[in-house]
């Protein structure tokens, strides 16, 4: 009995995670989420991609460290690379409540070097995600001006948007149930 109960678990959960999912509905992207060429993915739609084609695509949290080190990261993931990270010195930002952040000037370069490890080059598809949506499109539009063409961008992050009393709860990879850890792994990390 508890045989057939696992079982009828597993198919019940086989279909989010083999990647029966709903499309991302272009036109109802935020414009603070939107990108240069268009290219998004939900959470289950990044994993599913990203499990299909293994190393053939590569997966950029582009986060900042802190946020890599204390919320957790996808499992799936091959580095942290914020695109912005606290401001040295740190600095308030009073307009959105919140320390400054400051581009990472090796963005670009840093997911070059991920690429070349994989033996990939510009043409490859690379997926970013940063906690709700917004940092990824910007990432992506950075790496687009630097000559790559498959840039998707995780339109509702790890964390996902903010519903009516301001918690992440709406959606997101976390709020998907998709495999995700607080482990972090010293080959995924971005030490400069």
């Amino acid at each position: 009995m508890k045989t057939w109960l696992a079982l009828a678990a597993l198919l019940v959960a086989a279909p989010a995670l083999a990647g029966s999912y709903q499309p991302v509905d272009t036109a109802a992207v935020p414009q603070a989420k939107r990108t240069e060429a268009g290219l998004y993915l939900g959470a289950p739609e990044a994993f599913a991609m990203k499990t299909e084609r293994g190393d053939g695509v590569l997966f950029i949290d582009v986060r900042t460290r802190g946020e890599f080190m204390f919320l957790g990261s996808p499992t799936v993931t091959d580095a942290n690379i914020p695109y912005a990270d606290l401001e040295e010195p740190v600095t308030w930002d009073a307009a959105n409540k919140r320390y400054k952040l400051a581009l990472n000037s090796d963005f670009v370069a840093a997911v070059a070097a991920r690429l070349e490890q994989r033996g990939l080059d510009r043409g490859a598809p690379v997926i970013v995600m940063c906690r709700s949506g917004d940092r990824s499109a910007r990432a992506a539009d950075l790496l687009r001006k630097a000559g790559y063409t498959m840039v998707y961008s995780v339109v509702d992050g790890f964390e996902g948007d903010l519903d009516k009393d301001g918690r992440r709860t709406v959606n997101g990879w976390k709020n998907a149930g998709l495999p995700w850890t607080y482990a972090m792994d010293e080959g995924k990390a971005y030490l400069r």
